[in-house]
């Protein structure tokens, strides 16, 4: 089988767009590296769960909240001795502000260790139970509440002290909207200036907020977003490289191959042949 995409889940919740389910309800160890379509969150409530994110070994233990934006792929590795729960929601039930909150988070700070006592732990039961229950009158209206009522606890959590003041303001918002272009238009755009002329002020500006409110600069969103796609591409599919430059928006291949032995710290070829993980089915590796 030839893989040029990278699997994703759709469609994996109740028709309302969210769901709850218990850790330990699936073999999670089953599941293989994919992307969703959609939020998943993990609430620990006590035990040691790992993930592996985008080449990031996570690892959450007791009091725990950790989200995963829909398109990070992501694979479990263990539990031990772990409760909580899986709450998986359609981005379309999420609110903008606390959209913008989880953009801007992206790839620096998905997670946080929660206080015992945290509301989130009594919200998840009663969400549990409700979306279990025979549709009664009202009940998707209250549903979609609890689930905010979540979200506005777990963003809380989630937020800096020294970002709070930054939070709805103009420089959060075009901050958020820099990080949903990059998302969408990082094939096309590479450049700072790119994005500042999108967005209508200058790459000095832009570069002063991106870097006040995320604490790293444009060029640096810039280059991760891009180098993070290379390596799933070289390490989820068997497309060779001068596909991967295409797919990425790189017409010179050698342009592409000098992007990531700078931003990867090795060759394509050699991240590949260390990294590849095809099961039986190993491609061939470029001599690029």
């Amino acid at each position: 089988m030839n893989l040029n995409h990278i699997e994703i889940h759709r469609d994996e919740m109740k028709t309302i767009g969210i769901d709850v389910i218990p850790i330990g309800a699936f073999s999670e160890k089953a599941q293989s590296p994919h992307r969703d379509d959609h939020y998943m969150f993990i609430v620990l409530t006590q035990g040691v769960f790992e993930l592996e994110l985008d080449f990031k070994h996570i690892t959450m233990s007791n009091q725990y909240a950790y989200y995963v934006a829909p398109g990070q792929v992501h694979s479990y590795i263990s539990q031990n001795n772990c409760k909580g729960w899986y709450i998986f929601m359609d981005p379309l039930l999420i609110s903008e502000k606390y959209t913008q909150i989880l953009n801007t988070n992206l790839n620096s700070r998905q997670g946080i260790q929660l206080n015992a006592n945290n509301l989130i732990f009594s919200i998840i039961p009663i969400l549990e139970s409700l979306l279990k229950q025979k549709k009664q009158f009202f009940q998707d209206q209250t549903e979609y509440s609890l689930a905010d009522a979540f979200l506005g606890f777990f963003v809380g959590a989630l937020i800096q002290e020294d970002s709070k003041e930054l939070i709805g303001g103009q420089k959060y918002q075009t901050v958020n909207t820099f990080k949903q272009l990059l998302q969408s238009r990082y094939k096309e755009y590479k450049q700072v200036k790119d994005y500042a002329s999108l967005l209508n002020i200058t790459p000095l500006y832009l570069n002063e907020i991106v870097k006040q409110v995320t604490g790293f600069t444009v060029s640096y969103w810039i280059q991760q977003t891009i180098a993070l796609e290379a390596k799933r591409f070289l390490y989820y599919t068997e497309l060779d490289i001068k596909q991967i430059a295409f797919e990425l928006g790189y017409e010179d291949h050698a342009y592409f191959s000098r992007f990531v032995k700078k931003n990867i710290g090795m060759t394509a070829s050699e991240f590949r042949l260390k990294n590849h993980d095809l099961s039986n089915n190993s491609p061939a590796i470029d001599n690029v």
